[in-house]
């Protein structure tokens, strides 16, 4: 490889450097400074955060917005959750593989995690009620569209099957859905939270729909749990981020949030197309699951080949990968697992990443 060749990162998953909405951030933050919130979105708030967005959130979901929290992403708020909801010793089942940083939050949090495997179509139902049989979990943590890591997607029929069980063991069901809006393809299935209202706290946020650096996160739920995690969120830090919520919501009041969508959709949904073509044309071996939408695409490496062998090899070429283990409850269920993330890579940066992956992958 030569010194001169750029860097290749299948590491973070980020929005495109191109997807942010400047000037209509912009606009819309010297709108809410110099007009009737001004003062309001630069003070302290209320621990349920930005009213206004609130309500807005609240009539998409169909509730009323005391159902409404907002938070600093959606990450503090599973943090929260962990905090609020959770006892030291508790038990949690999350998919394996989840998300790296929940599964740091809810051990930090003291709880006892245990994954359930995850198919291409969500969670080993089977294996989810012999679980049950052996123990009765306080939460189910569940990606249900477009999975970090995987790119899964939890099927209807299981979904119905996990809000069933939920209602005969009487535990609590987390939808964390944040790429639940970039569906390039197919048609939505409905959420946990449309299926088992009261037994569901639905998250998402507009990190991925607007910026990282805006900091809004949302859940909705039933509003008595609201209220306890409020009460969490006040004891941490007050009020949440007020002017940042302010100018996602004056966004969404214009009118901006779908077209921004619809555009996401086709810049993502081309480069969902490019890395599904390049694994076909390079590693047609590999056994990987192409979503239908999201931030993520999966590869099970072949029989004999490492995570911490690949990703050495990757380094001399230049290519930067993830730890697949650090995704999995037991670190050695991920040992051929790969997570590569697409929407910040060009055409032709995807193509050529896929390239340099099969040039060491055999």
């Amino acid at each position: 490889m030569s010194s001169t060749q750029p860097p290749i990162n299948f590491t973070r998953g980020v929005p495109a450097d191109e997807s942010y909405p400047l000037e209509q951030v912009a606009d819309c933050a010297g709108s809410v400074l110099t007009g009737k919130y001004g003062t309001l979105s630069m003070q302290y708030g209320s621990s349920l955060g930005f009213l206004p967005l609130r309500e807005w959130l609240a009539a998409q979901h169909n509730v009323t917005p005391d159902h409404v929290m907002l938070g600093n992403g959606s990450l503090q708020l599973v943090d929260f959750l962990a905090h609020g909801l959770l006892e030291p010793g508790d038990l949690v089942l999350v998919e394996s593989p989840t998300y790296d940083r929940t599964l740091t939050l809810l051990r930090r949090a003291g709880a006892r995690v245990q994954g359930i495997p995850l198919e291409s179509d969500g969670p080993d139902i089977a294996a989810l009620e012999a679980l049950l049989q052996q123990a009765t979990p306080k939460l189910i943590y569940l990606i249900t569209d477009f999975q970090n890591p995987s790119g899964v997607t939890t099927s209807l029929r299981k979904r119905q099957r996990i809000v069933e069980l939920a209602e005969q063991y009487g535990f609590g069901l987390i939808e964390d859905a944040p790429y639940r809006p970039l569906r390039y393809r197919g048609q939505a299935i409905p959420t946990l939270h449309e299926l088992a209202p009261k037994r569901t706290l639905h998250m998402s946020s507009f990190t991925k729909q607007i910026s990282p650096g805006v900091r809004v996160g949302y859940m909705v739920g039933e509003p008595a749990r609201i209220k306890q995690l409020a009460k969490v969120a006040e004891d941490t830090y007050i009020a949440p981020n007020v002017l940042g919520q302010a100018i996602v919501y004056e966004f969404c009041d214009r009118g901006l949030l779908e077209p921004q969508l619809e555009r996401l959709r086709k810049l993502y949904g081309a480069r969902l197309e490019a890395i599904g073509a390049a694994l076909r044309a390079e590693l047609p071996e590999a056994r990987w699951i192409e979503p239908d939408g999201g931030f993520f695409l999966s590869v099970w490496l072949p029989q004999g080949v490492s995570n911490a062998e690949l990703r050495q090899r990757a380094a001399e070429v230049k290519l930067n990968l993830t730890d697949g283990r650090a995704f999995f409850p037991n670190a050695n269920d991920g040992d051929r697992f790969l997570r590569l993330p697409f929407c910040a890579l060009t055409a032709d940066q995807i193509k050529e990443g896929v390239r340099r992956l099969a040039s060491i992958a055999g």
